[in-house]
């Protein structure tokens, strides 16, 4: 897909979605980090149920560096994978006490040296916590940017690229948003609703292929 086409999809998207944000439920660069972590292969209602009980008992760095993953488990345990999840929180959150006197570091770099925190992670936050323009791969922009032919790399880092590369920047963080809630709405895994779908006609190529 050219970038005229990309930036028509865009658009289109944004016209279908005029909201389109955040779902996690979030206050500060730490919640922000906790909440990405305990959202991979999550709904983002789940974790806001478990981080409405979580942060009031464990609201920073310090608070959570103090308990064992095995302490954390049962408070997370909802969101799946708690084992290897409270085990790189606690991890993660000793590394910020340790290294960064609590707080959140804002460059990729250093996000990605903690326990537990890949390129999405990093990505989620920089965009979400910093504002800074990011285009984070998760499962529904891997899906719905190869579906759509916005990229067609086979790994995520990889889509990142390519979508890096179509998108102006200014619409990076925006259009993570869109495609996300595209593809929790609409483009689902399974069986996406390409009847209903603004994209199908003319800018799906995907479709247009079928």
């Amino acid at each position: 897909m050219d970038a005229r086409r990309a930036a028509q999809v865009m658009a289109a998207l944004h016209k279908l979605y005029p909201e389109a944000k955040p779902e996690l439920h979030f206050r500060n660069p730490y919640e922000t980090l906790i909440a990405t972590m305990l959202s991979a292969q999550c709904t983002d209602r789940r974790v806001n149920l478990v981080t409405e009980r979580l942060f009031p008992l464990y609201p920073d760095a310090f608070a959570m560096a103090k308990l064992t993953p095995e302490e954390l488990q049962p408070l997370i345990k909802e969101c799946g994978l708690y084992h290897s999840k409270a085990k790189n929180i606690v991890a993660a959150s000793r590394a910020l006490v340790e290294q960064y006197d609590g707080k959140v570091p804002d460059t990729r770099e250093a996000l990605m040296a903690l326990p537990g925190v890949g390129q999405k992670t990093a990505g989620v936050v920089l965009l979400a916590a910093f504002g800074d323009d990011q285009i984070p791969v998760d499962t529904h922009v891997f899906r719905v940017a190869r579906r759509i032919g916005l990229a067609d790399a086979n790994t995520p880092e990889k889509v990142e690229a390519q979508l890096r590369a179509l998108l102006d920047k200014d619409i990076w963080s925006l259009g993570h948003h869109l495609i996300i809630w595209h593809g929790r709405r609409c483009c689902h895994a399974r069986k996406p609703e390409c009847a209903r779908c603004p994209l199908n006609e003319e800018l799906c190529e995907k479709h247009m292929e079928s």
